[in-house]
Formats: structure tokens, C-alpha cells, sequence
């Protein structure tokens, strides 16, 4: 039995009709209730819904075989997982966003407001560039407006949350996609199963 931790939401959605597509079908999956785990014996898989942020936890601590994580997510915390395959889903940046008239002082700290404060100062150091990091938890687009801070660093899709807050992408950092991650332990052990999930995935992409 393979144990797969899929994102709650439209992109965990997404996912499981690859993972049907690839033969690891489980009908109740999409009954209208508000079960947690799906498990289909015959095809040897057990599927449970997360939060998006905790799928690499399941994972790294062996509670899930497999899992699908944003790019960002494992950019950000570095879990001790697998990274297997890109799905080349829910793709998006990591991006710098400012407002229009925005110009970098380099003699001066640049203030930083993020969601993601270890890929912000990974970006950064590279630049040598002196940041002061303000995490935030939501609403990322108010800080530079409410002068909170000078710049963001946050997750862009279509950008159109920043063209309404009137914020501009002044760089891109790194793509973003969903990917297919593994437990380590459970990579040697049940290799056959998870490479053949992979493969039946990889077929679609």
C-alpha cells in the first residue's frame, strides 16, 4: 500500500485525475462528503487531503510514501524528502514586486516584506545586498503601500492582485511548480511501487 499526501484544493484535484489516469483510481475520492482518507486495496493506494503546506511534513516523517509540494514550499523549508518528478502544475514565480516609482538605494537596508523569509535572504545574499526581512503571514501586496516595506517577495500567477495594488514585478527569483516528492525510507523499500506511480505520471506530462 502506497500512502499519498495530495494538496487540499483545486491543484490537489488536478493531481489525483493523473494519478486516476495512471491507474491508481479510488471512486469515493469524488463523493460529495467530508472524509479525509480514500483508500483502494485493489490498486494498492491509500490517498489523504492536507493542507498544502504540511504535505512535506506527512512525507519527510514517513506518515505519507508520497507526496505533491509546491516548488516553494520545499525552496522555502527544505525538507529531507525526494524531489521525484516536475508535474509542470499549478506553475507560477517567485517574484520582487514594488510600486511604480520604486528606486533601489543600495546605500540603505532594503526592507523586504514575505511570506518566505528563507528564499528571500537565499535571493539576496546572492545579490549582496543588505535586507531587513518583515515576515507576514497574508495581504503581502499592503506593506510597500502602507510603507511597511520597500519591496515584496511572494508568489506570482497572473499578476493581477499586484497590478490592482499597483505593484510592478521588478525581478523574478525562481518558477514555481508542483512536484512529486518521496519519504526516503520509503524510496528504498517500496522503490518498485513509487517509481511505477512516477513513471504512470511522467507518461502524462
Amino acid at each position: 500500500m502506497i500512502n499519498v499526501a495530495l494538496p487540499k484544493g483545486r491543484l490537489g484535484k488536478k493531481v489525483y485525475d493523473m494519478f486516476e489516469r495512471a491507474g491508481y483510481e479510488c471512486p469515493s475520492i469524488k463523493e460529495d462528503n467530508r472524509k479525509l482518507i480514500f483508500e483502494n486495496e485493489e490498486a494498492g493506494v491509500r490517498y489523504f487531503w492536507v493542507k498544502p503546506s504540511d504535505v512535506t511534513i506527512y512525507v519527510e516523517r514517513g506518515a505519507a510514501d508520497i507526496g505533491i509540494a509546491g516548488k516553494d514550499i520545499l525552496l522555502e523549508y527544505e525538507p529531507d524528502v525526494y524531489e521525484l518528478l516536475d508535474l509542470h502544475l499549478g506553475k507560477c514565480r517567485m517574484a520582487v514586486a514594488a510600486k511604480g516609482d520604486f528606486r533601489d538605494h543600495t546605500e540603505r537596508t532594503l526592507r523586504v516584506a514575505t511570506k518566505f523569509p528563507n528564499i528571500t535572504r537565499d535571493f539576496y545574499e546572492k545579490e549582496s545586498r543588505d535586507i531587513d526581512i518583515i515576515k507576514l503571514n497574508g495581504s503581502i501586496e499592503i506593506a510597500p503601500i502602507l510603507g511597511l516595506s520597500d519591496v515584496i517577495v511572494d508568489i506570482v500567477e497572473t499578476g493581477k492582485t499586484l497590478k490592482e495594488n499597483n505593484l510592478d514585478v521588478i525581478d523574478t527569483i525562481v518558477p514555481i511548480s508542483a512536484r512529486l516528492i518521496a519519504n526516503k525510507a520509503s524510496f528504498k523499500f517500496k522503490t518498485r511501487a513509487v517509481e511505477k506511480i512516477r513513471d504512470g505520471l511522467a507518461a502524462q506530462i
